[in-house]
């Protein structure tokens, strides 16, 4: 199930950074970006990869909180543990 969930967080996040990608380099040019007043010691292909992780990276953050929303109360109370080795605080709810 963890398996699925990480699939629901991260190839709609890879998807969009992509296209972010296309979008924000559509207007800028890597080659002029700055950083503090001095200019970028990177390569084009550098620049691109750099922020096509940091967009990815965000839009997992985005969709990791939503899954995270998204689950019922029980499925975040729930115990994980067998019901005959549970500890006392979580003997109330079932798996």
């Amino acid at each position: 199930m963890w398996m699925q969930r990480l699939m629901w967080i991260a190839w709609p996040a890879f998807l969009m950074a992509g296209v972010m990608e296309m979008v924000v380099f559509a207007f800028v040019d890597p080659e002029a970006l700055q950083w503090f007043d001095q200019p970028l010691h990177l390569s084009r292909e550098g620049v691109y990869t750099i922020a096509f992780f940091t967009f990815w990276f965000v839009l997992m953050a985005s969709s990791a909180l939503t899954t995270l929303l998204s689950l019922s109360p029980f499925e975040l109370n729930r115990c994980p543990v067998p019901k005959g080795a549970r500890p006392a605080d979580c003997a109330k709810y079932v798996s």
